[in-house]
């Protein structure tokens, strides 16, 4: 199931939700005394590490 983060414009914290693809963004802030609304983030996500061997970028690419 995807992580997306929401960010509120009243109390401007960060949170993350998991959510299936098909529910519906969330509208209003979970913390119980704000209730303001909220913003999905865009562009955050996880890098990627190539570890072992196999991977262009870890056999066969050139030192310069």
């Amino acid at each position: 199931m995807p992580t997306y983060d929401y960010q509120c414009e009243k109390c401007e914290e960060i949170f993350e939700i998991f959510q299936s693809m098909n529910d519906k963004k969330l509208k209003k802030c979970p913390s119980n005394s704000c209730g303001g609304k909220v913003q999905r983030l865009l562009g955050v996500g996880a890098g990627v590490i190539f570890k072992g061997s196999g991977f262009y970028q870890t056999d066969y690419r050139s030192e310069s």
